[in-house]
């Protein structure tokens, strides 16, 4: 390819590009503006008048590091509850033959048509039950064992079966187990899934909003999503520029776990035949 043409390519990607980066450059600077500069027109792409109150507002109006801290640790041990129960599930349904694995696996899938809708008012009722209602225990528990881990034991499964087999019979002739060939060899090897797996999984446990506003009353426990609904004036209206100061602190950690694990995403969906 000439070098024009490079130029050429660069130039299509960049502008295709905007519309996916304009928003994000927009919520970031506009929160750096004042409210009287948000609604004027024309409207400026930069902050005449740059100011860091509204970041100031965000802890001052409610517990926001308290509840940046709730988001992030749940996010965290939800990813890893995931990968712990969809490599093992994954791998148990790629590997190890057994009577009705593919009736069972298929009902699995099933998991993924029942809208979350359907079973929160069953859910809300078991945890109330149990005395677990404001905790962080059904956040952690419901995605670690509902539908993101039965669409993360997909994806690992369809990358245990692309394995050659010949690697677990070198394993056996070494002396491993079942157990030990999943974790010396199958495991190993299965980073690009794992990668895939835990981007979805954290961007989902992240952006959770239904099970926290179900669950959750106290303000010291709540998540960024539910958080982003609580800054509002005394009538009620939206305070944006706060709203959109703490919207650019709660897309930080999302951006940070894209870009170390976007590699992996990517080479994840493309070996479990999920591409395109």
């Amino acid at each position: 390819m000439s070098r024009r043409s490079k130029l050429v390519v660069y130039a299509v990607l960049l502008v295709c590009c905007v519309p996916f980066v304009f928003p994000t450059w927009w919520m970031a600077t506009t929160s750096l503006k004042p409210v009287s500069e948000i609604f004027a027109f024309p409207p400026s792409l930069w902050p005449k008048d740059a100011t860091l109150d509204a970041y100031r507002q965000v802890f001052e109006l409610q517990p926001f590091g308290q509840q940046y801290l709730n988001s992030l640790y749940i996010a965290v041990v939800v990813t890893a509850g995931t990968l712990v129960v969809s490599s093992l599930a994954g791998y148990a349904f790629a590997r190890i033959p057994f009577r009705g694995a593919g009736v069972v696996f298929v009902v699995v899938l099933a998991g993924l048509l029942v809208p979350n809708e359907v079973t929160i008012i069953p859910l809300y009722r078991m945890f109330d039950g149990l005395g677990l209602v404001n905790t962080h225990w059904p956040l952690i528990l419901i995605p670690v064992l509902g539908a993101p881990s039965v669409l993360a034991t997909f994806i690992m499964r369809q990358f245990f079966i692309t394995l050659p087999r010949e690697l677990e019979e070198a394993g056996r002739v070494d002396g491993l187990g079942r157990l030990g060939l999943f974790w010396r060899v199958a495991l190993p090897l299965a980073k690009p899934a794992i990668g895939a797996v835990s981007i979805f999984t954290f961007l989902h446990s992240w952006n959770l909003f239904l099970e926290p506003i179900v669950f959750l009353s106290s303000k010291d426990k709540f998540t960024i999503p539910q958080a982003l609904t609580q800054y509002v004036d005394a009538y009620g209206g939206a305070m944006w520029n706060v709203q959109l100061a703490a919207a650019t602190l709660s897309a930080l950690p999302v951006l940070i776990v894209f870009v170390l694990a976007q590699r992996q995403f990517v080479e994840g969906l493309a070996q479990t035949g999920l591409k395109g």
